[in-house]
């Protein structure tokens, strides 16, 4: 007797098949694959974005200075757990970052010990400016899809990001579109 392969369709008993199938059918392995494409596409947009601005930043020490922007003032160990980095890490960054003039480092209300991280008025120009770079090939690029699929499209990319514990970026022409 031969010995069967496993397929995908092939589930643990009392599996809910609901969980496995997302919409119109699509296999759980190509809306993966999708996402990884497009997260290509976005990261290839942030990079040339950053560059433009400011060269000699990184896309992590970028993403902390848009972390600071979007959710405010914070301790090391708050900012760090919002970048998944160990303390050190994120302290490393935020040398680098106050060398550079990004950001400013304050005692907190919480007693001496705590120091609460905030961007510079130098910080908070990079951020806008990569981010309208940003927002204008992000918009060129959506202006080449068919107009029907951008509202399937704004609705996907909401949940996603609601799913990712991401703040939604507010709309208009001078709002944050994230890292």
């Amino acid at each position: 007797m031969s010995k069967r392969v496993p397929t995908a369709t092939d589930r643990p008993p009392g599996a809910d098949e609901s969980e496995d199938v997302p919409a119109h059918g699509d296999a759980a392995d190509e809306v993966v694959t999708a996402v990884l494409t497009a997260s290509r596409l976005l990261v290839a947009v942030s990079a040339r974005s950053l560059a433009s601005v400011e060269e000699t930043l990184t896309l992590p020490q970028f993403r902390m200075l848009v972390v600071l922007d979007t959710r405010g003032p914070m301790n090391i160990s708050r900012l760090g757990e919002h970048l998944d980095v160990i303390p050190s890490t994120a302290m490393r960054m935020v040398d680098r970052l106050a060398a550079a003039g990004m950001l400013d480092r304050a005692p907190g209300s919480a007693g001496r010990r705590e120091i609460l991280i905030s961007l510079t008025a130098a910080g908070r120009r990079v951020v806008g400016e990569a981010t309208e770079r940003r927002r204008a090939e992000i918009a060129r690029i959506v202006g080449g899809m068919p107009r029907a699929q951008r509202a399937g499209l704004i609705e996907a990319l909401q949940a996603f990001t609601r799913a990712g514990d991401e703040p939604l970026a507010e709309g208009g022409r001078n709002a944050d579109v994230g890292w």
